[in-house]
């Protein structure tokens, strides 16, 4: 089968190679990848940055959506030619993760998914949605899915809240498009005019440039008749979080999903406990949930923001422009 190597770290030290088709037991499905969808975290692991060791030689990429191929004798949920998306937590099926769940992470722990085929359990697989195509489709088991799970199971939005969204990032858009759905008002922030209008497109009221106001809580809070939002996620850590906190009014709650501007918090503590603000760190969710999600993108015909579609050839090309920071929603490699 073809594949991409990460035989030395750094972008340009992805390899095309030719590896043996795994092989699968009674209880797997041999899934055939068509798409996947880049990640934060790839980044991370392709140039080395995460307090982790990754062993070489390593197939990099950890969401996506694929086409089963062929299937163990005991499996009873799937057969060739059925449309599946790709589990970032493989054993994850339901209710709390665990240590023994958290063990298999594709594209950490286990290969990932630059590769024209991969093995997958029976029970974490979840159908992709019948209204999208594999491009549109390959950011939800990883980016998709953490917006939902946080925004629905953690934070429980309702009807009337209002919502900061932070930038432009594919969680972010996913955020959007969900409070959207669920009938909450959305305030956005972002530095460029350009994605700031398609941001209204999808809905945001009101959108603030961070760049303008380095202090935006303060916008946030005027925009919102001079108290803090119900929710905000917070998606780049270290330089952040302390906007974050004092975004959100008395029981707000603010969702930590990302790491990009560093590992390290540090922020006064005296907002959070003054106004009782709740912080949650959160990742993915499981495959219950997944499933709850393809209902919900069905039911409303949601269609994920996708910057560009890169042929697996490209895959290089596809790295460089989602670490630009120009994207605006995901980029995708089609196999």
């Amino acid at each position: 089968m073809k594949a991409i190597h990460l035989a030395q770290f750094g972008i340009d030290h992805l390899r095309a190679v030719d590896l043996p088709t795994p092989t699968f037991t009674d209880d797997e499905v041999l899934v055939r990848t068509t798409a996947v969808a880049l990640e934060y975290h790839d980044l991370l692991v392709i140039e080395n940055r995460l307090p982790f060791g990754i062993p070489l030689p390593h197939i990099p990429v950890s969401e996506g959506v694929g086409i089963v191929e062929a299937v163990g004798s005991r499996v009873t949920r799937w057969q060739k030619g059925d449309r599946v998306m790709i589990p970032f937590i493989g054993r994850w099926e339901a209710g709390r993760n665990t240590p023994y769940n958290n063990a298999w992470r594709t594209g950490f722990t286990r290969p990932g998914l630059l590769a024209e085929y991969t093995v997958q359990p029976e029970h974490t697989l979840v159908r992709t949605p019948a209204n999208l195509t594999d491009e549109a489709a390959a950011s939800l088991p990883v980016c998709g899915l953490t917006a939902w799970t946080v925004l629905i199971e953690k934070a429980r939005i309702r009807p009337g809240q209002t919502i900061l969204v932070q930038g432009s990032g594919g969680v972010s858009l996913y955020a959007l498009q969900i409070a959207r759905l669920c009938g909450l008002r959305v305030i956005a922030t972002t530095s460029s005019p350009e994605k700031a209008e398609r941001l209204r497109e999808l809905g945001a009221e009101t959108v603030i440039s961070y760049k303008e106001y380095p202090n935006w809580s303060e916008e946030v809070r005027k925009a919102n008749g001079g108290i803090g939002v119900d929710v905000t996620l917070d998606i780049a850590g270290t330089d952040t979080i302390a906007q974050s906190t004092l975004s959100v009014k008395e029981h707000g709650f603010v969702g930590l999903i990302g790491l990009l501007t560093g590992l390290d918090l540090t922020m006064n503590f005296i907002p959070l406990i003054s106004n009782y603000v709740r912080l949650q760190a959160y990742s993915v969710g499981n495959a219950q949930e997944l499933g709850d999600f393809v209902k919900a993108i069905e039911v409303n015909n949601l269609q994920p923001v996708v910057d560009g579609v890169y042929p697996f050839d490209q895959v290089k090309a596809a790295l460089y422009r989602y670490k630009s920071g120009e994207a605006f929603g995901k980029v995708v490699v089609a196999l």
